[in-house]
């Protein structure tokens, strides 16, 4: 793989006006590609799940209650909002409301039956929206919303909460990625000490990102990509391409200095780091399409789109930066040599915890478990719009309904009743399910069944007393479908036709079925990263201890996101809630991430380490050089990628914030205690075992070279194959410089 890595950096730095052409033709390709896709059909259901059977028969039956929907929220602190003034402003904002494109049901709050509050200050509207969520667009929300805004006068407040409304106030502004390249932009400047190679690494990470971003667009109707995956697929793009370009260049500048010509640094960049980046990209992509084994549609094509967005940024890194390096030669090389020299304070560093290696070891070890501590009190669920910044549309509507109604009212349960042969050949059979669930602790108040207008279904709509992401009304779900349902229908001819839906529902399901797929996930990442490493490294006992601490990294991270969001510990200070519970899929997403993420500096780590040993250092001596040579890249490259996981906090969404935070924090976690402290003191600890594999093992798997001592046996050839060409060309083979191991 070096060589031919090698081979193909050295033509494009070489002949770069031709490649930048090819590429710019590839880009407009798939450009044209994306403009002719379809669009994709968000799919979040959960096959197999109770919740999910009550969708499955609100969608044959009654579509209104299985699509998007918003509940619009009027409420006056003068008088009540049934005076003539009043209501003549709720009915004229509902009028624009039912005006809007998208066909829809708009409940009347004033006639018989509608949702008026005791004290009569408050009005609640239901929009249901009767068509596929696929057909929903952002602009559908905004409309809404202008809509809806038009109520907020003459003593009224209009807001509102509900799916529609949220995908109205998504966020257009890329906050988040702009913050992130911003500090990217200075952290390059210090590591490189030059604009050209900060832009150069820059551009080549964005081309990527970009590339990556139309390959979706392209994809999405074809894989059912969902719109989500855009923004995990940037998130981790950005963070990954950068890292991945400026240890391209960085070996580029490296070898330069060493005094290789430009494309022959070119090619041993490519052969060495562009090696590693191939093995960290797989690796990353291997255990972010881990979650298809999940068995969950979202989080598996979340998972898909995320690996082919990694997968984008390893082309670029190898395309468009050996053609970028070919352009811009002439100014990439360091001025000063020290710029690229191995580094005095990781040399030292090196020295130290090599030193006293199980000293290292103890003392990251502990650190990692008291970051993991937390994670004993992880408790899954969804947060709701209580959790939403104060003053937004949510937020008021879920206080004033909450405060109206009783929290229950913002997470109500739909209860779907199978009543295939006639809803009224079951009337008593669904008054008794209806008063035992009425009569069930945690419920305040259950209405009576309603049957769907072909009667084949009937839905009980059960209020309950807690807010949606309390505890309580998990147990008030699993108190209802273990005894409360079982005991009314044991017997009778409902038995096994009855289940509980809802968006409450729908998340514990989902946790659930995470939960109970988790081991196999895990067992799917690990083994396939551990022989990834294994065909890289030549190596058995490496790959174990890596998984094993890349496990304790990853569960430091888990305690960080609970730290903060469950227990409220600093929680302040990113604009969240505490006592907030975690998204059941922001597990198993970290953990595909941050698994694949702490082995790409895995990689950068102990290529250099292993280059060094098979150059002939001692065990010891082979750890402090590879340290001195690229520890300060790993710092960089870590502190970069979190900065642009951190940056995602400034997001209203409290996902995105879990997301952003206990990814940045875990990068640092992992960088500072496990690459810089433990693995290099577990190598040194291994010594020459560390680069053992057993014979019939080294036999059946294939050769995977990342540390390019292949190519330095080759370099001949290369170059002869140069002079060749050049000759046939009628040109003069330039002179090439000595190419040397070491600086």
């Amino acid at each position: 793989m070096s060589l031919l890595l090698a081979r193909i950096a050295r033509s494009l730095t070489h002949h770069w006006i031709r490649g930048l052409i090819g590429a710019l033709v590839v880009l407009f390709l798939v450009g044209l590609a994306a403009g002719t896709g379809g669009e994709s059909a968000d799919d979040f259901s959960t096959p197999g799940t109770e919740s999910q059977k009550a969708i499955d028969l609100f969608q044959a039956h009654s579509p209104a209650l299985a699509g998007v929907e918003a509940t619009l929220v009027f409420h006056t602190d003068e008088g009540k909002i049934t005076d003539p003034d009043k209501r003549a402003v709720v009915e004229e904002t509902l009028e624009r409301v039912k005006a809007l494109p998208l066909e829809k049901e708009v409940s009347d709050p004033f006639a018989e039956g509608g949702t008026i509050s005791p004290d009569g200050k408050l009005a609640s509207v239901d929009v249901r929206y009767l068509i596929d969520p696929s057909e929903v667009e952002p602009e559908d929300g905004r409309k809404l919303i202008e809509a809806l805004e038009t109520g907020d006068r003459d003593g009224v407040e209009a807001s509102g909460r509900g799916v529609m409304i949220d995908f109205g106030s998504e966020q257009e502004a890329p906050v988040g990625e702009l913050i992130g390249i911003g500090l990217a932009i200075i952290l390059l400047w210090v590591l490189f000490r030059s604009w050209v190679a900060m832009v150069a690494t820059l551009v080549g990470a964005l081309l990527g990102v970009m590339f990556g971003q139309i390959l979706l667009v392209a994809l999405a109707a074809p894989l059912d990509l969902p719109d989500f995956a855009a923004i995990i697929a940037t998130m981790l793009g950005l963070g990954a391409g950068i890292d991945y370009a400026l240890l391209i260049i960085g070996r580029y500048r490296e070898q330069v200095a060493a005094g290789d010509t430009p494309r022959d640094a070119s090619a041993k960049s490519a052969a060495t780091s562009g090696a590693s980046v191939v093995a960290a990209g797989l690796i990353v992509m291997l255990a972010i399409a881990g979650l298809l084994v999940i068995g969950i549609p979202f989080i598996g094509k979340l998972g898909i789109g995320a690996a082919i967005a990694v997968g984008a940024v390893v082309v670029s890194a190898l395309t468009v930066l050996p053609i970028m390096i070919g352009a811009l030669s002439r100014w990439l090389k360091p001025k000063k040599p020290e710029h690229v020299q191995a580094s005095p304070f990781f040399s030292r560093w090196g020295e130290i915890v090599t030193n006293r290696p199980w000293l290292s070891i103890g003392v990251g070890v502990l650190l990692l478990l008291v970051f993991a501590a937390p994670v004993t009190q992880l408790r899954l669920g969804q947060p709701d719009d209580g959790n939403q910044p104060e003053g937004k549309l949510q937020r008021i509507a879920y206080d004033r309904l909450s405060a109206a109604f009783g929290p229950g009212s913002n997470g109500p349960f739909f209860i779907a009743v199978d009543t295939a042969s006639g809803a009224q050949n079951f009337t008593a059979d669904l008054d008794k399910v209806q008063k035992a669930i009425a009569d069930t602790e945690g419920v305040a108040q259950a209405a009576p069944p309603q049957p769907s207008e072909d009667g084949k279904m009937a839905v009980i709509f059960a209020i309950p007393t807690t807010a949606p992401q309390d505890q309580a009304t998990s147990e008030l779900l699993d108190r209802l479908r273990s005894e409360t349902i079982p005991q009314a229908t044991q017997g009778g001819p409902l038995a096994g036709k009855v289940f509980v839906g809802g968006a409450t529902p729908v998340f514990e399901d989902l946790s659930d079925k995470v939960a109970s797929r988790l081991p196999v996930f895990i067992l799917t990442v690990i083994g396939l990263s551990v022989l990834l490493l294994i065909m890289a490294f030549r190596s058995l006992w490496i790959p174990l201890v890596s998984a094993a601490f890349n496990l304790l990294s990853v569960l430091a991270a888990y305690g960080v996101v609970v730290a903060v969001f469950q227990m409220g510990i600093g929680a302040s200070l990113i604009g969240a809630d505490s006592d907030v519970p975690i998204v059941s899929f922001i597990p198993v997403m970290l953990f595909a991430i941050l698994f694949g993420l702490s082995m790409d500096y895995n990689v950068f780590l102990l290529s250099r380490v292993h280059e060094a040993y098979n150059e002939g250092d001692r065990p010891r001596e082979s750890v402090i050089h590879g340290l001195s040579r690229i520890g300060k890249v790993i710092l960089f490259a870590g502190l970069i990628m979190a900065s642009v996981f951190l940056a995602f906090v400034t997001q209203p969404d409290v996902i995105a914030k879990m997301m952003g935070l206990g990814l940045g924090l875990a990068i640092l976690i992992d960088v500072l205690f496990v690459r810089l402290v433990i693995a290099p003191a577990v190598v040194t600890l291994l010594g020459d075992r560390a680069w053992w594999l057993p014979g019939w093992l080294d036999r059946v798997l294939p050769n995977v070279s990342l540390e390019g001592h292949l190519v330095e046996s080759l370099d001949k050839q290369l170059t002869e194959e140069h002079e060749v060409v050049d000759s046939a060309n009628g040109h003069n083979a330039p002179e090439r410089e000595p190419t040397t191991a070491r600086d």
